[in-house]
C-alpha cells in the first residue's frame, strides 16, 4: 500500500500542457489532466517529485500491475491458468487467443506507453533545472534521485513492452520534442543496450534502501541493478524474432557477465536486502502491511486509493475463493493452479502451501472445505490474510505487486555463473541451495544432491525458479528466454493426464481424500507409515476406519469424501479436458509475442509490422 507521502501526491498526477500541444490522442490516448507548463512543473523539488509520482502512477491500476500484467499476461504456462472458459477478453490472453481487438491487449498497451513518455519528460527537465547542478547539496541529491527513478521507470515500461511485443517502437525524448510522432519499431537488442547503459547511470544516482527510508515502493540503488540484471539475462536470451523463429544472439555471453557483476554486488549488500528466512513471512508481511526489515522484496508497486487507476485487484481477483461477508468477504478464484505444479513441490517444501491454496470459504460459519485438485487457487496475495479485514465486495485490496525479489538475485547469479563457467562453481551452488534451504525450513537435510555439471545445474535452476517465483509473474517470460515454453507446456498436459490416470511417476497420488474440520481448519486422514510419515497427498487413497481405533472413536461418516485424482476425469476448461484447454491456442513461432491491436495498427497508417502470426 502507498506510503502515506506517495498517497498524499497520486491525486496530483500530472501531465502537463504537454498533452494538449502535441496532438496525439491516438498515440498516447490520455487527456490533459493539468494546465501547468513544463516550466512550472519543474520548477523547484516539490514539483518535480510530484511529476516523478505521475511516471510511478501508470505501473498501477487496472491496466497496470494492479491486475492485468500481473494477473492476465503471465498464463497460460506450466504452473497455472486464467480460470474459466474463454471470453474474447482476460481468458483468451490466457488460451493465447490473442485477438486483434482485444482491449486487454490495448489498454496495458496504451498505459505503458503513457510511462514511457512521462518518464521521457522528466529525464528530460530534471538534469535542466537549475537547482540539480548549482542547488543545495541536498536538493542536488533529491533531484538526482528524481533522475534516476524516471530512468529505472522507463526501462520498466520499455521492459514489459518488449517482453510481449518483441521490437515496439521506443521513443526515448518527450512526444514534443519527435518530428514524427508514429516511429518505426526500434530493434530489440539495440533498445535493451540502451536501457541496461541506463540503469548503469541511474544505480550511480540513487541511494541505498536504507539510505532512502524504510519502505520499497521507491525505486533504489539495488532496483536499478537487480532490474539490469534481469534485462541482461533477457538480452542475453531467445526471443521470437520477425522470421518467426526463437533465436539467441551469438554475444548472449556479454549479458550474462552483466547480470553475474550485478548480483555479486548486491549479494556483498545483505545489510540492504537479503532473504526473510521464512517463505510464508514474506508474503504475510505484504498482506497485512508490514516494514520487512531484510528487504527481501527489492521493489513492489505501490497501491493505494481504492479505484482501478491506482489501485490493484490482488487479493480480490486471485487467492482462495471466498464469499464470506462476516469476515472476508468475496473474491478470488481467478487464478488457477495446475495438478502438476502441486505435485512439483517436495511434501515438505514450505513454498507449496504459501503459493497454493486447497480451501475455500463459502460459509457464514467461516469454516474452510477442501478444494478439488482440479481447482487450485493462488496463495500470495489471499485475502484472508489482510490485515485488518475488509469484509464485503472490495475490489481493490491495497495490495502492492512484488516486482522483484532477492531470492531472484541469488538465482540469476547462479544461472549467470553456470552459464559464464561451463558449469556451476562454490558461489553459485551456494547462492542457489540458499534458496533451497529456505524452503525447506526444518528439513534442510532432504533438498537433495545439487548437480555439478553445466546441463545439470541449468535443470536444477530452471525448477528452483518455477516453486520459488510461482505467481509472481515470471514463470512464461523464463521460459521463452530459455526456449522451452513449447516444451514446457507440452510436458504439462503429459502430466496431468499422469496424474489423472495415477500412473508413474505419479503413482502414489490418491484417486479421493478424505477430510474434516477441526474448528475452522482442516484436518486430513492419513494413517502413519513404516516411518511415521504423514502425507495424505502423496499416498494412494486412506479410508477411514469405521468404529473404534485404540481407544479413539473414528466414525466414518465425520470424514468428508472429496475427489483428488479423480476430479480430473471430469474437470474441464472451455468444454475440454483440462490437459487440452491449457493454452489451447498456443502456436509456436507467433504465440511467444503478443499482436499489435487493431487501433495501433490503424494509427500508423501501414507504418507498423504486425508481429510474425498474426
Amino acid at each position: 500500500m502507498k506510503n502515506k507521502v506517495y498517497q498524499s501526491l497520486t491525486g496530483v498526477i500530472m501531465l502537463m500542457a504537454l498533452f494538449t500541444a502535441v496532438g496525439c490522442k491516438k498515440y498516447t490516448e490520455v487527456e490533459p489532466v493539468s494546465q501547468y507548463s513544463i516550466p512550472q512543473a519543474f520548477s523547484d523539488l516539490s514539483n518535480a517529485t510530484t511529476a516523478l509520482v505521475g511516471v510511478y502512477d501508470e505501473l498501477q491500476g487496472d491496466n497496470g500491475y494492479g491486475i492485468r500484467i500481473s494477473m492476465y499476461y503471465p498464463y497460460d504456462s506450466d504452473e497455472g491458468i486464467v480460470s474459466g472458459n474463454i471470453d474474447n477478453g482476460r481468458r483468451g490472453v490466457g488460451r493465447y487467443q490473442l485477438l486483434l481487438t482485444n482491449s486487454e491487449i490495448a489498454n496495458p498497451f496504451r498505459q505503458l506507453y503513457r510511462g514511457v513518455e512521462k518518464a521521457n519528460l522528466c529525464i528530460e527537465q530534471i538534469p535542466l533545472m537549475p537547482q540539480y547542478t548549482s542547488g543545495s547539496a541536498t536538493d542536488q541529491a533529491a533531484l538526482k534521485r528524481l533522475h534516476g527513478e524516471a530512468l529505472t521507470l522507463r526501462a520498466q515500461y520499455l521492459f514489459q513492452l518488449m517482453l510481449n511485443w518483441g521490437d515496439v517502437p521506443a521513443p526515448m525524448v518527450p512526444a514534443y520534442k519527435q518530428t514524427a510522432l508514429f516511429i518505426p519499431k526500434s530493434n530489440r537488442d539495440s533498445v535493451y543496450d540502451l536501457l541496461i547503459a541506463d540503469l548503469a547511470v541511474a544505480a550511480d544516482l540513487l541511494p541505498w534502501r536504507t539510505e532512502a527510508g524504510p519502505r520499497n515502493e521507491r525505486i533504489t540503488k539495488a532496483v536499478a541493478k537487480a532490474l539490469r540484471a534481469k534485462m541482461a539475462l533477457h538480452r542475453g536470451g531467445f526471443s521470437l524474432r520477425s522470421n518467426g523463429q526463437m533465436e539467441r544472439r551469438s554475444d548472449y555471453l556479454n549479458y550474462y557477465n552483466i547480470a553475474k557483476t550485478e548480483c555479486e554486488e548486491l549479494m556483498a549488500r545483505r545489510d540492504q536486502h537479503t532473504l526473510n528466512p521464512n517463505y510464508e513471512d514474506v508474503w504475510r508481511k505484504v498482506t497485512s502491511f508490514t516494514y520487512d526489515p531484510q528487504g527481501e522484496i527489492i521493489f513492489e508497486v505501490g497501491a493505494g486509493g481504492g479505484n482501478s487507476n491506482s489501485d490493484s485487484r490482488m487479493g480480490n481477483y486471485d487467492g482462495p475463493n471466498l464469499n464470506n461477508a462476516s469476515r472476508y468477504g468475496a473474491g478470488g478464484g481467478g487464478i488457477q493452479m495446475l495438478p502438476n505444479y502441486f505435485y512439483a513441490f517436495d511434501s515438505v517444501d514450505t513454498r507449496r502451501d504459501v503459493t497454493m491454496t486447497h480451501y475455500q470459504v463459502t460459509n457464514s460459519t467461516n469454516i474452510k472445505s477442501q478444494r478439488r485438485l482440479g481447482e487450485l487457487n493462488t496463495g500470495k496475495y489471499r485475502r484472508d490474510w489482510r490485515v485488518p479485514l475488509l469484509p464485503g465486495t472490495v475490489l481493490n485490496v491495497g495490495y502492492n505487486w512484488a516486482m522483484i525479489r532477492f531470492s531472484d538475485v541469488l538465482l540469476m547469479y547462479a544461472e549467470a555463473v553456470n552459464e559464464l563457467n561451463n558449469g556451476p562453481t562454490a558461489a553459485a551452488i551456494a547462492a542457489y541451495e540458499e534458496v533451497r534451504k529456505r524452503a525447506f525450513r526444518g528439513n534442510t537435510g532432504l533438498i537433495g544432491v545439487t548437480p555439478t555439471d553445466k546441463a545439470g545445474f541449468f535443470n536444477a535452476i530452471v525448477d528452483e525458479r518455477y516453486l520459488e517465483f510461482g505467481h509472481e509473474g515470471i514463470r512464461k517470460y523464463d521460459l521463452i528466454r530459455w526456449n522451452l515454453l513449447t516444451a514446457k507446456l507440452a510436458e504439462t498436459r503429459t502430466k496431468i493426464q499422469q496424474i489423472r490416470d495415477r500412473v508413474a511417476p505419479y503413482n502414489n497420488v490418491p484417486q479421493y481424500i478424505y477430510y474434516k474440520n477441526v474448528g475452522e481448519e482442516i484436518v486430513y486422514y492419513t494413517a502413519a507409515d513404516s516411518s511415521g510419515s504423514r502425507r495424505p497427498f502423496w499416498r494412494p487413497t486412506q479410508v477411514p476406519p469405521t468404529g473404534t481405533t485404540g481407544t479413539t472413536q473414528v466414525p466414518a461418516a465425520k470424514w468428508v469424501r472429496i475427489d483428488w485424482a479423480q476430479h480430473l476425469t471430469a474437470n474441464v476448461i472451455d468444454g475440454r479436458p483440462l490437459w487440452q484447454g491449457l493454452a489451447y491456442y498456443f502456436v509456436p513461432g507467433k504465440s511467444e509475442l503478443f499482436p499489435f491491436d487493431v487501433a495501433t495498427i490503424a494509427s500508423y497508417q501501414g507504418q507498423l509490422q504486425q508481429n510474425p502470426g498474426y
